[in-house]
């Protein structure tokens, strides 16, 4: 579109002077339409600016790329599903409802997903496979650790004294405090992931497990911060004062900065899809399902009354998950030290009556991480063993807790992503350290049929020291598992919203996934571990593909409001109320 001809503007009757007359002019010329000429040529400027940085061969190249290995990524997925599809062996008929559900469930759902989202990497020899996804999570942290220099370090006291409450400042934007933000969190990844994933963990991968388990966790620190900052730099806040964060709206908003607005787009909605799956499976069925398995062992009303089970768990739930984040924030507040602390004087009790193995049980896992006596395949298969259920416990790189952090009263986002760090140092490094100890000392993990039993081989491991302790570690596990999917809970709704929110009205969208919620929980109790735990793995872990790829192309907004803090906190210029 080209410029309007100087000749169209009309002259002041009197040109006879360069100061302005009383028309407006200058020299003749009407000032005001001649900025016209001014504002267009600034406005194809603009245009050209923008043009210049949408289409500048970088950005072209880094979008090729992400465009061509997602492509081969999900064609290697199809092939792999299509294989596995030929050679899955039949099923013997169910013999009991619970059976039914559960081969329906592994048939229609859980086999395909797993072909799909699981396939591995093939390293060495046909034996020694490590699952994409544990790469994915694994190479992530370590670039955002040695990328951030190892803030996860650097920043640990000052993420204690923002937890404390010396830095909250009142009257700021938000819906909860920063413990209250940063409990909602660990409520829903300090639950049974802790217990009976730890013990899963170590029945599969041998005590050496855990040793990996604690890496993952001390490198997930940073992954937190990173999406935690990113889901605070891009949330947004109705007319009413709801805030909405986490991944699908800085993958959109961020990824449109970046000039790639489709990708952007497809990675929000693949994520929010995922989210909804993982908020049903690890964050709901899967503690359904354990929970009741501690309970029906010691109380007899429920044994082989799964549905009953999830129907009180689920009247539970659906007090609290109807009154919102600030409802769970509350709730959670109280909640997760209460847990923490019941479960850590079990733990520590039957670790002082055990006092003398301690050391050796120490040795052991350590040795056991590195042990050469299965070759290299032993030992990739204790690292990815390690590393998949630290995902799954910490949730380091998924971006879930980053939805719930979006809803803290703060202005300061990187503030906000400090504080996030903690998660898996309390989730990883101390809970799960905890658990891994216990279950050593006690010698239950090497008794015939030990494997795969999950929580049940906890409540084994303290039952040697306690035999009525089954019953403090029910509580404790009921604890666990309601807290947690109060925050899976919610992590779900965000996303079923944003999602839908536009479609069907927000209210709607809400309304129908709590009660599809509450159904998954009777589910959740009815089927076998082995069906749930698959599904959750695949839906959490699952998030991570796209996720990851957002923290990468956001990481230089991360690092920029990284530097301007520690900038204004060395420098002193940072308000501290308290």
């Amino acid at each position: 579109m080209g410029l309007p001809d100087s000749s169209q503007y009309t002259r002041c009757p009197e040109p006879t002077s360069s100061t302005p007359c009383a028309c407006g002019s200058i020299g003749g010329y009407d000032v005001r339409r001649l900025s016209l000429i001014g504002a267009s040529l600034t406005d194809r400027s603009r245009g050209h600016k923008r043009e210049d940085a949408r289409y500048d061969p970088r950005v072209q190249r880094l979008r090729s790329a992400i465009v061509v290995t997602t492509l081969v990524v999900i064609a290697l997925a199809l092939v792999v599903a299509l294989a596995g599809a030929q050679t899955i062996a039949p099923t013997p008929a169910p013999s009991t409802l619970s059976d039914a559900l559960d081969a329906g469930f592994r048939a229609w759902v859980v086999d395909p997903l797993s072909a799909f989202i699981f396939f591995d990497a093939v390293f060495w020899d046909d034996t020694t496979r490590v699952p994409l996804v544990v790469l994915w999570l694994a190479c992530s942290a370590l670039f955002f650790t040695l990328r951030l220099r190892f803030v996860n370090v650097r920043a640990f006291r000052h993420a204690l004294a923002v937890t404390a409450g010396h830095w909250d400042v009142p009257h700021e934007k938000g819906e909860v405090t920063h413990f209250q933000a940063l409990a909602s969190a660990l409520s829903g990844t300090i639950g049974l992931g802790n217990i009976a994933g730890v013990a899963i963990a170590m029945s599969l991968g041998g005590p050496g497990a855990m040793v990996w388990m604690t890496v993952a966790g001390f490198l997930g620190m940073t992954s937190k911060l990173v999406e935690c900052t990113l889901g605070m730099l891009y949330r947004e806040i109705d007319a009413q004062g709801r805030v909405s964060g986490g991944p699908m709206h800085y993958l959109e908003a961020g990824l449109r900065e970046r000039a790639m607005p489709r990708l952007g787009k497809a990675l929000a909605i693949t994520f929010a899809m995922l989210c909804i799956g993982g908020s049903l499976g690890g964050g709901n069925m899967f503690q359904a399902n354990q929970a009741f398995a501690q309970v029906a062992s010691t109380v007899p009303l429920f044994a082989g009354r799964g549905w009953l089970f999830g129907l009180a768990l689920a009247a539970l739930v659906g007090v609290v998950i109807l009154g919102g984040i600030k409802r769970i924030g509350r709730v959670a507040e109280a909640l997760v030290p209460a847990m923490c602390v019941l479960y850590t004087i079990g733990a520590i009790a039957v670790l002082v009556v055990n006092a003398a193995r301690v050391p050796d049980a120490i040795v052991t896992i350590v040795r056991e991480a590195f042990s050469p006596r299965a070759g290299i395949g032993g030992l990739v298969g204790v690292l990815v063993v390690g590393f998949q259920r630290a995902g799954f416990s910490n949730e380091a790189g998924i971006g879930s807790a980053s939805i719930a952090h979006s809803a803290a009263t703060t202005g300061e986002p990187v503030r906000e992503g400090i504080v996030a760090l903690l998660e898996p140092f309390i989730d990883t490094i101390v809970i799960c350290n905890t658990t891994a100890l216990v279950v050593v000392v006690s010698g239950v993990l090497g008794e015939p049929g030990a494997t795969g039993d999950g929580v049940l081989l906890t409540s084994r491991a303290f039952a040697t020291v306690m035999p009525w302790f089954p019953w403090v570690l029910s509580i404790a596990v009921l604890l666990f598992a309601y807290a947690t999917m109060l925050s899976w809970s919610y992590y779900g709704e965000r996303c079923a919203t944003w999602l839908l929110g536009a479609r069907i009205g927000r209210e709607r969208a809400s309304l129908a996934y709590k009660i599809l919620f509450l159904a998954c929980t009777v589910l959740g109790a009815t089927l076998h571990l082995g069906s749930v735990l698959d599904f959750s793995d695949l839906m959490i872990l699952g998030m991570a593909f796209p996720n990851v790829v957002g923290l990468v192309l956001l990481l230089p907004r991360v690092t920029r409001a990284l530097d301007d803090y520690w900038a204004r906190y060395r420098a002193g210029t940072m308000t501290r109320p308290r």
